[in-house]
């Protein structure tokens, strides 16, 4: 039953096996969502969500890889969302913004710019969902540094 629940929480309800980027699929699910409603949440609960979908994530996609034998199945997506989550924090819901989130999410979770690409070498669930944390972070950063020059 433990490892029912990990491999539907890491991948997502099944996104995961979509055939074509489920790791894409997974980010532009949770930008439509925030878009239509998470983006009404007061920022201390959207937080808080994150912070349980990030430790939930590590523990499921940590089962669900060792089930697989695979060091970050590509079916495993939690991470892809949790990242894309943590992007649209305190987001203006509106096309422009969630879509360069969305972008610039993909953008980093692809490309792996420094130190990117050493987390996802650490052990297990925390460097399949670090490496995406690190991407999140980085596209924030962008997002706010444009909103601040502009």
């Amino acid at each position: 039953m433990i490892k029912l629940l990990a491999r539907i929480h890491a991948t997502c309800l099944g996104i995961g096996y979509f055939p074509l980027a489920p790791g894409t699929v997974a980010s532009f699910g949770v930008v439509l969502l925030y878009k239509f409603f998470l983006y009404r949440l007061n920022w201390p609960f959207f937080f808080a969500i994150f912070i349980l979908f990030f430790f939930t994530g590590v523990l499921s996609s940590t089962l669900f890889s060792s089930e697989l034998k695979k060091k970050d199945p590509r079916y495993a997506v939690i991470d892809e969302a949790a990242g894309q989550y943590l992007a649209l924090f305190q987001l203006d819901p509106s096309w422009f913004m969630v879509l360069l989130s969305f972008g610039l999410f993909r953008f980093f979770d692809i490309v792996k710019p420094f130190p990117i690409r050493k987390a996802e070498s650490l052990p297990e669930g925390w460097g399949i969902m670090l490496d995406d944390l690190l991407a999140a972070l980085y596209t924030g950063i962008l997002i706010h540094l444009y909103l601040l020059l502009r």
